[in-house]
């Protein structure tokens, strides 16, 4: 299934909350993008770091885990999300 970049908006938005609601996780995503609470506010809709918070739950698959059930999606949901959205595409380099 091919997500609609609204649709692939939508989950990372998702995901944003959700990261933003998890004490152990934010701190991380914070310190290892050097974000603080005011870009973190202002990417909201910059679909850039929507998809910089993709790329990062996607680092782990305990994270990719923990969303997916949280929000009852399937786990490649995240992946398909990240497709849809700026600089997601598969880069072939043949």
């Amino acid at each position: 299934m091919t997500l609609s970049q609204s649709g692939a908006e939508q989950i990372a938005l998702e995901a944003i909350v959700w990261l933003a609601g998890n004490d152990e996780l934010l701190p991380v995503f914070m310190g290892s993008t050097g974000a603080d609470e005011a870009a973190f506010r202002d990417g909201l809709g910059n679909t850039e770091f929507q998809a910089s918070v993709l790329d990062f739950l996607m680092m782990d698959d305990a994270w990719v885990i923990a969303f997916c059930d949280t929000k009852g999606i399937p786990y490649d949901r995240l992946m398909q999300a990240r497709a849809a959205l700026p600089g997601g595409q598969q880069v072939h380099w043949t």
